[in-house]
């Protein structure tokens, strides 16, 4: 990651901000396109959203209560596949919203959605369907989605069905790995 002062700032925020009640909650921060995040075609530059993603994620992770169990329990919150879709470009000095969320899980792999909001009507601009999960370093094993939410006093509910999207994702995942 190399946003270090929106991190510094995301890191020294979040604790005074509302927490949000898992697993339904939305994360939303606004952000405006600085002139490090253009390409030389004078928008947002693809290479930056995955950056600023994570900013999102860390943001909902750290808002559900989930940063301090997975400190004390060893516990990473990892990606390991996404997919995104741009449908309108940002330019220079532009405000947008990110949005995170949990759209469903399956066993230990959490489904999160992504998605860059622009104007007042909050158009979609960019959405985001990333795979991640909670690895466990000290039992070198992935934590289950059910182990996650009990960790963080949250209620064990089953997942959302997953969209269409989500599931080609998660199919992409498997056949990527028998390649």
């Amino acid at each position: 990651m190399n946003l270090w002062f929106r991190l510094l700032f995301l890191l020294l925020s979040s604790p005074f901000r509302p927490k949000l009640s898992a697993p339904f909650a939305v994360s939303r921060l606004n952000f405006r396109v600085l002139p490090n995040d253009i390409d030389s075609n004078l928008h947002m530059t693809n290479g930056r959203y995955w950056t600023i993603f994570d900013l999102g994620r860390l943001d909902l992770v750290f808002r559900m209560g989930l940063g301090r169990v997975a400190w004390r329990s060893k516990w990473a919150p990892i990606v390991s596949g996404g997919s995104i879709q741009f449908r309108r470009e940002l330019r220079p000095f532009q405000r947008f919203v990110l949005e995170t969320r949990l759209a469903g899980w399956v066993g230990t792999r959490i489904i999160m959605e992504q998605r860059v909001l622009i104007g007042d009507e909050e158009k979609v601009a960019t959405r985001a369907l990333l795979i991640t999960g909670i690895y466990d370093r000290r039992h070198r094993r992935f934590v289950s989605t059910d182990q996650m939410m009990e960790a963080i006093g949250a209620p064990i509910v089953p997942s959302p069905e997953l969209s269409r999207a989500a599931q080609a994702l998660l199919a992409a995942e498997v056949a990527m790995k028998e390649d």
